[in-house]
């Protein structure tokens, strides 16, 4: 019965005939710009290879389940024999079935079997474990096997009793994975003993830079469940994409099969294309409500999918408003809700009690909310696999349907209003993502070394790009290796806290100040785009509310917002420069060449704009005096043609803007090829870049390290110029607007910009003969012009004379300086003759003193020059002497000093010097100094203390401590403390030689692990 039977209002209309009124409508009707038609598809049945056991037969039987599928006979088959597959059909083709089934038979064959179900979502593992418990619930309650959700909404207590009593299915999410399972796979064995299936759903949204992540995140899975004897079988369940096969293969790092004939009947299916800019008096979002609107009066059940959360309010409030006897029966559905909203939401229209809901992307993944007749697309999602999984909603129980899409003003929008054919024709798009992007590999990497010690020749570091990544890591202290180099440790128990899945560098906190809350958190950002988004005076917007940034700390990793009521928002103005770093292809593509490589990209953020909400009006712009901010990514890069530049310029064209319009053309159909958004990518434009001797249009990946959507660009290139002229030439406006040449993100306010010139230059190209193309030639004087300058890190915020080190603080010395010590009578020369120092390791002193007075008698440690000095002894390599000298002698101590090369010391810098400044007038920048302590600190973060790292190395020990020679001093102890200050110098000079002879020294982690921490005295 229908629902609408029972409220009075009106029944399920035939499709059809709302299609009719629509077209036929004077006030939509002529923006009806395409209508397509899909024809019904019959079934294609199959019988899996091996019977089924009785059991499975029976619950097949009792959930009216006659035959299998085609495609779900197949995966079956492939998962049973132990082989990863990846399934890739459209949305309600069964999927579920395909590895419940064989989960089940494992389980019924061995009870301690287990399976991990992964989930992007959490509404997701909600609808799939009501599948699974609907599947099960004939089984007798006895031997029925467990399920259970392991997320962020489940309790401390049910936590604790799934880890001690691991179900059969696990349903998680990356994150708990990541975070919960695999940081304490101990707590864990049993499970991973038993693991014998891997699902993981909607593995398309694993691209890009969560892509990139997840690939590791599988890795470091297949190394735990090793340690475990376990070797699970891989189950990838997909939207239909353009290279399934591939994005499993690379996510997992196995051989996968891939199963992409769907076998499941389809109902007919009608594509409806929109376009509000013929005539410019609707909005896409007005366009929207009428059409709702029309779907309720005949009660068809509809879904509303925008592109932004404020959009679906926009809707919503109008649902609220103006829908009279609709009222109750629509409502939004967007992330922000409470899961309890959310999932009440999901129940209503699954029951049919809701006629509408109005969604972002959150509803596009297979939750299960019934059957639909009518989906309404506010703007192009971004790929033809959006689309097409956005309107799989509808027609699930095979009834005709209808798909509306309302274009908005993007380059890709219109392009398929102009070209609706060349959308049906084109395969879906690719997934991408770069496995061996160094800035996540290096996170991935402690992780693994933290949840067990990584061996060198372990397959996963093997692997293209990871070697590189760990021999830097290990010379830089980022990870450890043991004392033997047998195992490499992790320098913190527990980094997975430190690295967001869903981000390529480290989190910035947002934190709001004032109003009635107090202060609270309302948010992170990326530190990639902190300074583009929440720099000094940006308007940002969380959950509805308006905050001002009052300020970026960039070092202590926080925003501070406060609330406040504005009629603007901001946007940044950018300088871009890029280095080449290395090239890697080179290809021809009408009449140019193009190249493929590694690019160090620099920007520096000069001001911001602020724009008027109604009308973008520019309002004013606001200097800004942040650091530059580079980072190394992926790009390809268009040679352009001397020729067609001298053309242009003697035409009396804007050359730059010709250049600048054709970068944000080709990064606005990009899309069209790569499966992402343009806001992953960057573009450069120069009329001369040194390295390519003549202009260049850059396009890069805008996220550090890369994740491979240039490089896929890189070939279509071709295909890319094609479609890029194709959007400048058909476009109807005159001079450039957004749906063309104009950039919403462009950093210099697409200024300038000349679509004429651009197109022409296009043209141009196009017609040139492409050039003859010897590869091997073009590569070496492609890389014979690269500045010789070594990379920067992936990341960094450059200061005023460079990258900024960790800070070393006067406070942070003092926690672990040695104890002062003391003195009272002047003494006499008194020398020791230690061997002189192995030959090759250069003129150096080694410097230590001890103190009269403690820092409790002086008033604290900042005041260490009223410490006085009791004995301060000096060794010099070239004589192998220790001198020792008197608080009396310290001016020739200052003079000894200052002859040296090289002065060594244990926080030297921040103790020692202190103190003799206090007594003695000297300068100590002018000294050459390496402070060991300074560059422990600087590897690790943390100190260590000079017997720490003695005796893990050396096997030595100091022979006292501060303290003890403090109470020499006022026994008059002369002797003991020269004696216990030289031994010191010994120590701390034998310690400087082992690191600089064999690169490290050696200490004891807080795991009891003696690790080598690598050092460059």
């Amino acid at each position: 019965m229908d629902p609408a039977a029972s409220t009075g209002l009106p029944g399920r209309a035939d499709i059809r005939e709302y299609i009719a009124a629509l077209k036929a409508s004077q006030r939509l009707g002529h923006l009806v710009a395409h209508h397509e038609v899909l024809p019904p598809g019959p079934a294609r049945e199959a019988a899996c290879r091996r019977p089924w056991p009785v059991t499975v037969e029976r619950l097949l039987a009792g959930r009216g389940i006659p035959a299998l599928y085609e495609h779900q006979a197949r995966a079956m088959d492939l998962l049973r024999a132990g082989r990863n597959v990846v399934v890739a059909t459209p949305t309600a083709s069964g999927k579920t079935l395909i590895y419940t089934l064989p989960v089940l038979e494992q389980q019924l064959m061995n009870p301690d079997s287990r399976a991990l179900y992964l989930f992007p979502l959490k509404a997701l593992a909600q609808d799939q474990l009501r599948s699974f418990e609907a599947m099960v619930a004939p089984w007798p309650e006895d031997t029925r096997p467990r399920a259970a959700i392991y997320d962020g909404d489940t309790s401390d207590w049910f936590r604790r009793k799934i880890r001690d009593t691991p179900p059969g299915v696990l349903l998680t999410n990356p994150e708990m994975l990541h975070l919960a399972l695999l940081a304490h796979h101990e707590k864990w064995a049993a499970f991973f003993a038993g693991l014998t299936h891997v699902v993981v759903d909607e593995v398309h949204t694993y691209r890009g830079v969560m892509g990139s992540h997840m690939a590791q995140v599988f890795r470091r899975l297949s190394r735990v469940c090793r340690r475990y004897g376990s070797a699970p079988s891989f189950a990838f369940l997909s939207a239909t994409v353009g290279n399934p096969g591939e994005l499993a293969r690379q996510l997992s790092g196995r051989e996968v099969t891939e199963v992409t004939e769907s076998g499941a009947p389809r109902g007919g299916r009608h594509f409806l294309f929109l376009n509000p800019a013929l005539t410019m008096a609707d909005s896409p979002a007005q366009v929207a409500i009428l059409l709702l609107k029309a779907a309720l009066a005949r009660g068809l059940r509809t879904i509303v999918y925008t592109q932004s959360r404020r959009m679906t309010e926009l809707i919503a409030l109008w649902a609220a408003e103006r829908s009279g006897q609709y009222r109750g029966r629509i409502s939004a559905y967007r992330a922000g809700f409470l899961p309890e909203e959310r999932r009440d939401i999901e129940a209503r229209m699954a029951s049919g009690e809701l006629l509408a809901v109005i969604s972002t992307s959150a509803l596009e993944l297979g939750i299960d909310i019934g059957s639909l007749d009518l989906c309404i697309l506010v703007g192009y999602p971004g790929t033809v696999m959006q689309t097409l999984q956005r309107g799989g909603r509808v027609g699930r129980a095979q009834q005709e349907s209808a798909v509306a899409l309302i274009a908005g003003e993007d380059q890709l929008d219109q392009y398929f209003m102009r070209n609706p054919r060349d959308f049906f024709a084109r395969p879906p798009e690719r997934a991408v993502l770069n496995p061996a992007n160094p800035r996540i590999v290096e996170r991935h990497l402690v992780c693994a070394a933290a949840e067990m010690p990584l061996v060198p020749g372990e397959p996963w570091l093997a692997e293209p790009g990871v070697a590189p990544v760990l021999d830097a890591m290990l010379a830089d202290g980022r990870l450890l290796a043991s004392s033997d180099g047998a195992e490499i440790h992790s320098p913190r128990r527990r980094p997975h806290h430190n690295v967001d899945l869903r981000g390529a560098g480290g989190q910035l906190r947002i934190i709001a100040v004032g109003g009635a809350g107090g202060e609270r958190s309302v948010g992170q950002v990326d530190e990639h785009r902190a300074c583009k988004e929440t720099h000094p005076g940006a308007v940002y917007l969380h959950l509805g509310q308006t905050y001002v940034v009052q300020e970026l700390d960039l070092p202590g990793r926080t925003v501070t917002v406060a609330p406040a009521r504005v009629d603007h928002h901001t946007r940044v103005r950018v300088d871009k420069s890029t280095r080449i770093l290395s090239v890697d292809g080179v290809r021809t593509a009408w009449g140019m060449r193009v190249f493929r490589g590694r690019l160090r990209v620099t920007e520096r953020i000069t001001g911001y704009e602020r724009r008027r909400n109604k009308g973008g009006a520019l309002l004013t712009v606001v200097p800004l005096d942040l650091p530059p901010m580079s980072f190394e990514t992926e790009g390809l890069w268009l040679e352009i043609p001397r020729e067609a530049q001298h053309r242009a310029e003697d035409g009396f064209m804007h050359f730059m803007g010709g250049i600048h319009a054709m970068e944000h053309a080709a990064i606005g159909i990009l899309p069209l090829l790569v499966m992402t958004d343009r806001n992953d990518l960057g573009g450069i434009s120069t009329p001369f870049h040194p390295q390519v001797g003549g202009a260049a249009v850059f396009v890069y990946d805008g996220l550090p390290g890369g994740v491979g959507l240039s490089w896929q660009a890189f070939e279509q290139a071709g295909e890319l110029l094609e479609r890029t002229l194709d959007v400048v030439a058909s476009c109807p406006c005159e001079t450039g607007c957004p749906s063309c040449v104009h950039s919403p993100k462009c950093g210099s306010g697409n200024r300038p910009i000349d679509k004429g010139a651009a197109r022409f230059l296009l043209e141009a190209i196009r017609d040139t003969p492409a050039p003859a193309l010897d590869v091997d030639a073009a590569l070496a004087e492609a890389r014979a012009a690269l500045d010789p300058e070594a990379p920067a890190p992936p990341f960094t915020f450059e200061a005023a004379d460079g990258p900024r080190e960790p800070a070393f603080t006067p406070q942070a010395a003092q926690q672990t300086a040695p104890q002062p010590r003391r003195q009272e009578e002047p003494m006499t020369d008194r020398q020791t003759s230690p061997p002189p120092a192995p030959e090759g390791a250069g003129h150096f002193g080694v410097f230590d003193l001890e103190t009269r007075r403690s820092a409790a008698e002086v008033g604290g440690w900042h005041r260490a020059g009223r410490m006085g000095v009791s004995c301060a002894c000096l060794y010099d390599s070239r004589t192998g002497q220790t001198r020792a000298y008197v608080q009396e002698e310290l001016g020739e101590l200052v003079a000894a000093l200052a002859a040296l090369p090289l002065v060594v010391g244990f926080n030297v810098k921040r103790f020692d010097y202190a103190v003799l400044r206090g007594q003695v007038d000297f300068d100590p920048a002018a000294l050459n100094t390496c402070d060991m302590l300074e560059h422990v600190y600087n590897r690790l973060g943390y100190r260590l203390s000079l017997d720490h790292l003695a005796q893990a190395t050396l096997g030595a020990r100091k022979s006292a401590d501060g303290l003890q020679a403090l109470e020499w001093w006022k026994q008059g102890r002369l002797d003991d403390i020269v004696a216990y200050c030289t031994q010191d110098v010994a120590v701390t000079r034998d310690l400087f030689l082992f690191g600089r002879e064999h690169g490290h020294v050696l200490f004891t982690n807080k795991a009891k692990q003696t690790v080598r921490l690598p050092v460059s005295w």
